[in-house]
C-alpha cells in the first residue's frame, strides 16, 4: 500500500521561508517521478514544482520559480520542497504526488500523479 505523508507546513510571514517534507513508503521510490500541488481556497489544485526519479531533473510553475526548490533523499524516500520569499498567495494546502508508473521524466500535470498525500498546510500572513 503506497503512503505519502507531508509534514512541515504552518504559519509564516510574508518573506518566510517553510521547508515540506513527504515520506513515501509502499513504492520503489527510486524510480519514482514525484510532484508538489497546492490548492487555495475555492480555487483548483495547482502544479507546483515536479522531480524526476534521479532529482537531476526539476520543473516549476511560473509563479514559484525562483522561489521553491524542489528535491529528493532516495535514501530516505522522501521528497522535499524549500519555499523561500512566501507571499500570501502562496497560502494553500500542499500535497505531494507519486507517479505509479517508473519513468525517468517528469511530469506537471496532476492526471499523471497515481498517489496522493493527504495535504499539510499552508498559510502565509501578510
Amino acid at each position: 500500500q503506497v503512503q505519502l505523508v507531508e509534514s512541515g507546513g504552518g504559519l509564516v510571514q510574508a518573506g518566510g521561508s517553510l521547508r515540506l517534507s513527504c515520506a513515501a513508503s509502499g513504492l520503489a521510490f527510486s524510480n519514482t517521478p514525484m510532484g508538489w500541488f497546492r490548492q487555495a481556497p475555492g480555487k483548483e489544485r495547482a502544479f507546483v514544482a515536479a522531480i524526476n526519479k534521479s532529482g537531476g531533473l526539476t520543473h516549476y510553475a511560473d509563479s514559484v520559480r525562483g522561489r521553491f526548490a524542489i528535491s529528493r533523499d532516495n535514501a530516505k524516500n522522501t521528497v522535499f520542497l524549500q519555499m523561500e520569499g512566501l507571499k500570501p498567495e502562496d497560502t494553500a494546502v500542499y500535497s505531494c504526488a507519486a507517479r505509479g508508473i517508473y519513468s525517468s521524466s517528469l511530469y506537471s500535470r496532476e492526471n499523471d500523479y497515481h498517489y496522493w498525500g493527504q495535504g499539510t498546510q499552508v498559510t502565509v500572513s501578510s
